[in-house]
């Protein structure tokens, strides 16, 4: 009797382990879809005229429909918000490029993917572009632009790294300065994206991108 009452208590204890398991298990995930609720709230924020002012605590409530309180509940700061969002902007663009160098081993290819890449990402997500510009982190703390920077620091060395392998692969390098022409390349992508947001998106940055290849190209000789 007492080894069946052992029993009975062991599946009790089990059964109920696996009730607070599924219900910390729902928790996590009403949380996390609520912290991916703010983001694209945000993100939308920033895509409309809201975008060129101020983001407030207050009006990212409102949009969410949760009280500024409830928003401190999942991120501690507006900060950490922006800090998500542009996570996400590197976690997007350096894991496709990893990608596509992976994939693609011409040159111009790889370059040229690479560029169709971060024109395309902006396009799809212009309140994320106003991150990548900058223009949305005027009225930030220093550290998020530092982070923007370090991000495009980071895709410039890439496209660095592609221009001099060339070298080890082809047996010849270009003309010009991998270093010039990589800056060259970046700023070529900055200004288009700069040129999306001044216009309130009406620019998109992958139109005519197939006319103006040709000019890019005509710098890697």
């Amino acid at each position: 009797m007492t080894l069946l009452r052992a029993k009975f208590w062991i599946v009790c204890l089990a059964v109920l382990a696996g009730v607070l398991s599924d219900m910390a298990e729902n928790t996590t995930t009403q949380k996390r879809n609520r912290q991916d609720e703010i983001l694209q709230s945000l993100a939308l924020m920033l895509e409309s005229s809201d975008g060129s002012q101020r983001i407030t605590t207050a009006k990212l409530a409102a949009k969410v429909g949760v009280s500024e309180a409830a928003l401190y509940r999942h991120f501690p700061s507006k900060m950490k918000m922006f800090d998500s969002l542009i996570e996400f902007i590197e976690d997007s663009l350096v894991s496709r490029i990893n990608q596509i160098l992976a994939d693609e081993k011409d040159t111009t290819i790889r370059i040229k993917l690479i560029l169709a890449l971060i024109l395309g990402f902006s396009e799809k997500n212009p309140g994320l572009t106003r991150i990548m510009t900058g223009h949305a982190l005027m009225f930030e703390q220093d550290r998020l632009q530092g982070r923007i920077n370090q991000l495009f620091e980071r895709i410039e060395s890439q496209l660095r790294q592609v221009l001099k392998e060339k070298k080890i692969r082809n047996g010849h390098g270009f003309v010009h300065d991998e270093s010039l022409l990589a800056s060259q390349l970046l700023a070529f992508c900055e200004g288009m994206l700069s040129r999306f947001v001044r216009s309130e998106f009406r620019y998109r940055p992958t139109v005519e991108f197939e006319a103006r290849w040709p000019l890019i190209l005509a710098q890697l000789q």
